[in-house]
């Protein structure tokens, strides 16, 4: 189960990459998320992949250029249906308003339900926050 908790992973962070399609097939048709970014809370309010995707696409196009990665080592607590927990550090790098390069950290930690997220908990420093990696 380690390997498919690190694969949903890949995929969520390939999702905020662009790879608008994979919401509706990593996401739960309903699920919760929860957001400790600065400005972020209108996340709490998405629960569909639909709402979801839209969300990301206005995110990147704020950000043009935007790029997630995955940091750090994977913690996965998963049994064997497909239930559990995926916890993993992330990076993002994007250009500011000013041309300056910006470089984030966070840890997302997933709430999988038979193969789906089904809760998100995030949190970062946003913008003016501290990278770790």
């Amino acid at each position: 189960m380690r390997d498919f908790g690190i694969t949903l992973f890949d995929e969520w962070t390939a999702m905020w990459n662009g790879d608008l399609a994979l919401a509706h097939k990593i996401m739960a048709p309903e699920f919760t998320l929860r957001y400790a970014q600065p400005g972020a809370s209108e996340y709490d309010t998405i629960r569909d992949p639909q709402t979801l995707a839209a969300k990301v696409a206005g995110f990147r196009a704020q950000r043009p250029g935007i790029r997630f990665t995955t940091q750090g080592e994977p913690v996965v607590e998963m049994d064997d249906t497909r239930t559990g927990f995926v916890a993993r550090p992330y990076g993002a790098s994007f250009t500011g308003p000013d041309g300056e390069q910006i470089e984030v950290s966070g840890t997302d930690i997933l709430r999988v339900t038979a193969g789906q997220i089904t809760e998100v908990w995030s949190a970062s420093g946003g913008p003016s926050g501290r990278t770790y990696y």
